[in-house]
């Protein structure tokens, strides 16, 4: 378990993809209003429609914001309809499967739901809202 909490601290302290991209294709931004974390991901998706870079910004707790990097390292070169199956599971393995309080939990969620978002706005859909406890 310390592994997982060293592995969760270097993407607090140094996060992968952080930053704006030059004419990204697509950009979100929300915030999670119970502990006011927030989170910007931005995306360029190539002609194949695979993701072919990724940024994010965002202020918030270690588990919002290594989430959110630990995502972008997970999505690069995955089609944005695969990026749109990723759910709950996915981020609590990226996480090492640490116990995570219900608030916790949408701090660590948070990343997964910018993203999607950001990827619907690339798509021109409108955005589908799931259900947290589903999966």
């Amino acid at each position: 378990m310390d592994l997982y909490r060293e592995v969760i601290l270097d993407h607090y302290q140094n996060p992968h993809h952080h930053g704006t991209l030059d004419k990204p294709d697509a950009a979100y931004t929300d915030a999670n209003t119970v502990c006011g974390d927030e989170i910007t991901m931005q995306v360029k998706v190539g002609e194949d429609g695979r993701i072919g870079d990724v940024g994010f910004e965002g202020s918030g707790c270690a588990i919002s914001q290594a989430s959110a990097s630990l995502l972008t390292d997970q999505i690069i070169g995955m089609h944005v309809d695969d990026v749109l199956k990723l759910g709950r599971q996915d981020v609590l393995d990226n996480l090492g499967g640490i116990e995570l309080t219900p608030v916790r939990l949408k701090c660590a969620l948070l990343g997964l739901g910018v993203l999607k978002a950001c990827v619907y706005t690339f798509k021109g859909e409108k955005l589908v809202h799931e259900d947290e406890d589903e999966e």
